[in-house]
């Protein structure tokens, strides 16, 4: 059966350069959206709209009455519709590849599925008060919504061979090259689950701050502030010790690209562990609190990459069929 997508891709063609920059553009509107989210709650400014998907009982945008908090949450809830535009361009610029890559498409649609499940998830935090829980779930949604967006990034990367790429995927695997060491995989593996243990222990954190997202009377999570950011600190420090280890045991020929990346989410690392500090020695300042969920969002963005560029780097690797398979076979893969 044709689907409008397939007819499209009978008649027209776009080159790999639309797919790779449509891919980064849901990157940073990932970011955008996680960022403003932030936003919404340190101004106090997340019930400015009292319902959803209605910003009131009656109309659809905030009135005057509002203020200033209506207006940020109705722009936050406008940047979705803009991030929903962004993805359907993902999409479509996938699926009118001359041969489109099954992975980029697969990972342009979680992303739609993903907006989706976000949409849901704030109107729930909103029928929900802001509950704490909901709130938590709600940024990591928009995590995951990240984790599709840097993963359909690296596909599109990845499958362009490299040629101009935006995302640096130099490093591209042969029969014949270096191996990575047992040791690396494993460490790759342990970054990644450490630094998304970090994250969810950070919504704990902030669940039992001072920024509940609204009025002081807001539910708060019923844990001790201070423990919870100790925890937090310490697994920051697990995972800075474990960057460095994947540093030092990666090797340098094959691998400068994972390399260069490990460095760079190092120094992520340690400036949002530099913020992170600050902000908690100055009371949790709003600005600060900003400047922390987009340092957390880089920092997810930094270990994803450094996963997936050895992934892609080591031929030991297992190599999915689709990326092993010939560009004709792919074509024929993709019809969604």
């Amino acid at each position: 059966m044709q689907t409008p997508l397939s007819w499209l891709a009978g008649r027209y063609s776009l080159d790999t350069r639309a797919v790779r920059l449509a891919a980064l553009v849901s990157v940073v509107a990932s970011i955008a959206i996680t960022v403003t989210g932030g936003i919404v709650r340190v101004t106090g400014s997340g019930l400015g709209c009292t319902d959803w998907p209605m910003c009131t009982g009656e109309t659809l945008a905030p009135t005057a009455e509002m203020g200033l908090h209506g207006a940020i949450e109705f722009g936050n809830r406008l940047l979705t519709g803009a991030l929903c535009a962004v993805v359907g361009w993902v999409i479509i610029t996938a699926r009118l590849q001359k041969e489109p890559a099954p992975s980029v498409l697969r990972g342009a649609w979680a992303q739609f599925w993903i907006v989706v499940l976000n949409a849901i998830v704030g109107g729930v935090t909103v029928w929900m008060r802001l509950s704490p829980y909901i709130v938590a779930a709600h940024f990591l949604a928009a995590t995951l919504l990240l984790t599709a967006a840097v993963y359909t990034w690296h596909a599109a990367c990845a499958d362009a061979g490299g040629e101009g790429n935006v995302g640096g995927e130099g490093d591209a695997p042969t029969p014949d090259g270096p191996r990575l060491p047992a040791r690396c995989r494993s460490l790759s593996v342990a970054l990644v689950a450490v630094t998304a243990v970090l994250v969810v222990v950070g919504t704990l954190a902030t669940g039992t701050g001072p920024h509940a997202g609204d009025s002081s009377d807001v539910e708060r999570m019923p844990f001790n502030w201070t423990a919870v950011t100790v925890v937090h600190g310490v697994l920051a420090a697990t995972v800075l010790v474990l960057a460095c280890c994947l540093l030092a045991a990666l090797p340098r020929e094959g691998f400068g690209d994972a390399r260069a990346k490990t460095v760079l989410f190092l120094a992520v690392l340690l400036a949002q562990g530099a913020v992170g500090l600050v902000q908690s020695l100055t009371g949790l300042p709003s600005l600060a609190v900003v400047l922390h969920l987009l340092g957390s969002a880089l920092v997810w963005i930094g270990v994803l990459q450094v996963h997936l560029t050895l992934k892609r780097a080591d031929p030991g690797f297992p190599r999915p069929l689709a990326a092993a398979a010939p560009h004709g076979a792919r074509s024929e893969a993709a019809h969604t």
